[in-house]
């Protein structure tokens, strides 16, 4: 029987892949995706993904959504605090596993770990220490479709907020960016995937805007379909 886990779900493409590596595994079935929210803001924490986005691809993905409510700069206590709460009812069903889209950073995974130790629960991640330069074109390849909705620009240019993820992006990154902007040198939302039921997500841009030193790309749902 398929050990049941949990995606930490950010609306991103690593999550995104993570989530895809699972489900093409006999080994595992997915019980819920758990993404963390802002309050006040309705959207998620460094992607800045509206809520009905994310919702939209939880419905797209025939996945339930865990909700967690933070304040914008959580601390720590606060974070673990939410995640600790939102974790328990699955601890009592025996899932005792959380899949994680982390690609390399070694702080990152060491802290999830810690954490997820101290919860009696284990993270795992399914693209760990994967060339994300192939990582990148096999997104491509399989179909998915993303927008960069976050951009760091003291990493790379600003203009690249709100482009396609594609081969042409690739080729006009900064040579030192990595490809999957894992040093976050931006952030995406999936609008389409190999796993959608029902075809792509229809967004569109509703602004641009700075906040915290970001450049930001906001989009709105606009239907579910083909685009």
């Amino acid at each position: 029987m398929p050990e049941s886990i949990l995606i930490a779900w950010s609306g991103g493409k690593d999550s995104a892949l993570a989530l895809h590596a699972i489900r093409r595994s006999s080994a595992f079935q997915v019980a819920a995706l758990v993404t963390t929210f802002h309050h006040g803001r309705d959207r998620n924490a460094m992607h800045g993904i509206h809520r009905k986005i994310i919702q939209a691809q939880a419905k797209a993905l025939c996945l339930p959504l865990v909700e967690i409510w933070l304040n914008e700069g959580a601390s720590n206590v606060e974070y673990e605090q939410g995640w600790a709460e939102a974790l328990n009812p699955f601890q009592t069903q025996g899932i005792r596993r959380v899949v994680y889209g982390d690609l390399f950073l070694a702080d990152i995974k060491a802290y999830r770990d810690k954490f997820m130790e101290r919860l009696g629960m284990e993270a795992i991640y399914p693209l760990w220490n994967r060339d994300t330069k192939k990582l990148a074109l096999e997104f491509i390849e399989r179909g998915f479709r993303a927008k960069l909705v976050c951009v760091d620009p003291k990493q790379i240019d600003e203009t690249f907020a709100g482009r396609e993820f594609d081969a042409e992006l690739l080729w006009d990154l900064p040579e030192k960016a990595d490809p999957c902007g894992e040093n976050g040198e931006f952030h995406t939302l999936v609008y389409t995937s190999p796993d959608f039921k029902g075809g792509p997500l229809v967004v569109a841009e509703r602004e641009r805007y700075k906040r915290n030193g970001f450049a930001y790309v906001d989009y709105q749902l606009a239907a579910a379909g083909v685009m």
